[in-house]
């Protein structure tokens, strides 16, 4: 047998290409398999219960330890499988599908936080749209009413988000997706402002501190905000473009100029400024 390029002969070109055909249907064949016994409980628990999906109500229904076992090695292959066929029940907007396939990829690899922070933002943010729509429209369903589903969808998207700080606790990057929901769906400044210093403390990048700082002015406290800001000045590095310390300072000194702070007890940098 005739080896060709690199010393692979055609046989063995053959033979690896028909290998990753075979666990690429592997892995479809499995997705289909779990799903199906996942779906219909989830099935039964919506029309049991509120018309509002409860992520915590499907914990039965997938069977952790089965489907580690089933899929052993393929785990995550059939995870990525499971991820593209979330995204496809996204796309026909499928509350209950979009609930179970969320909790069998965060089950078969709870490793990659891209499958909790978009299922995340998938549940906090289209979610309610969907559920207004088919309630008949923002025009047609109150504004408390409205209130109460981004709220109801928020906490599963929290649950989701806390589950993932379970697998992975030092990553600020949960924290900072938390914080969002909290300012951009809920218009929470408060607690957002407390998870944006969460996400600040645990790592996260400069610009969760200022934030935090802003919303601590938004929400009538900035005697807090002006303290913050004279700590966090102190540390920033002054060679990291991203830190921003001149931006920091030029808030720390329209603070003074509101507290009405006298020149002699104003922030002095360590470059006398």
């Amino acid at each position: 047998m005739k080896a060709g390029l690199f010393g692979i002969s055609g046989a063995e070109r053959r033979f690896a290409r028909l290998r990753v055909f075979v666990l690429c249907l592997a892995g479809l064949i499995l997705v289909g398999f779990l799903t199906r016994p996942v779906e219909a409980p989830a099935w039964a628990e919506l029309k049991s219960r509120q018309p509002e999906l409860r992520m915590e109500g499907l914990e039965d229904a997938l069977g952790q330890g089965m489907i580690i076992g089933v899929v052993g090695g393929l785990r995550t292959i059939v995870a990525d499988f499971v991820y593209i066929r979330l995204n496809s029940v996204w796309e026909r907007r499928d509350r209950v599908a979009l609930d179970a396939l969320l909790r069998l990829v965060t089950t078969l690899d709870p490793r990659p936080e891209f499958f909790w922070i978009n299922g995340a933002r998938m549940v906090a943010y289209d979610v309610p749209n969907w559920r207004i729509r088919e309630a008949g429209g923002y025009a047609a369903v109150p504004e408390r009413r409205q209130r109460e589903i981004d709220r109801e969808q928020a906490e599963q998207a929290f649950a989701i988000l806390e589950r993932a700080r379970e697998f992975d606790p030092d990553n600020p990057r949960y924290a900072l997706e938390i914080a969002q929901i909290y300012l951009n769906r809920l218009k929470d400044r408060e607690r957002a402002a407390e998870w944006f210093l969460k996400a600040w403390e645990m790592g996260g990048p400069f610009f969760t501190a200022r934030i935090h700082a802003e919303l601590l002015k938004q929400t009538d406290r900035p005697r807090e905000a002006y303290a913050f800001l004279v700590g966090l000045h102190r540390e920033l590095p002054d060679d990291n473009p991203f830190a921003q310390k001149e931006v920091v300072l030029e808030r720390i000194r329209e603070l003074e100029t509101v507290l009405e702070i006298p020149e002699s007890l104003r922030y002095r940098a360590k470059d006398g400024r």
